[in-house]
């Protein structure tokens, strides 16, 4: 059966974290990024990479959610627009090098719905999209000037300094 993170129960879904932002766990890369309210209906309906000009106009919005997050002192809404502008740039990768965005051969085995990895599939063959590859670049851009902001950086080592 597959597992989940002992912090993402159903309580932590259903938390309000601009409310209660000592509850928020930033956890590894994207994890958390469809579970954290209200974070997920404001970003999510920004985060598109179709097309690079799909790509730059969504970059450039969760960009602004990001500075608008930090202006505002709010560092669970900075840490989640990040995960949305590593979310762009991990997925575009991913149909950058496989068509249809699928890394494995065949089904995910019934006992491992849910959780990540091979589970003993062989990796398709590259099928390289020019197209997504430049989307990815798009929100590496991004994620990486969001990244590198000194306030976030500040705000991310204070916030798990004092609630892991």
């Amino acid at each position: 059966m597959a597992t989940t993170s002992p912090i993402y129960t159903d309580a932590y879904r259903q938390t309000d974290f601009r409310l209660e932002p000592d509850q928020y766990r930033v956890g590894i890369g994207e994890q958390g990024v469809l579970l954290v309210q209200p974070y997920k209906s404001e970003l999510l309906p920004l985060w598109r990479f179709r097309t690079p000009e799909v790509a730059t106009a969504s970059a450039a919005a969760l960009l602004e959610k990001f500075y608008a997050y930090r202006d505002a002192g709010d560092f669970v809404g900075m840490d989640m627009a990040r995960k949305y502008l590593q979310m762009g740039w991990t997925r575009s990768r991913r149909y950058a090098n496989h068509k249809g965005g699928q890394k494995y051969e065949g089904a995910v085995p019934a006992d491992k719905k849910g959780v990540s990895g091979a589970h003993g599939r062989a990796v398709k063959p590259l099928e390289p999209d020019p197209v997504k590859a430049a989307c990815a670049a798009i929100f590496r851009v991004a994620l990486d000037e969001a990244l590198r902001d000194p306030e976030y950086q500040q705000r991310l080592e204070q916030h798990r300094t004092a609630f892991g």
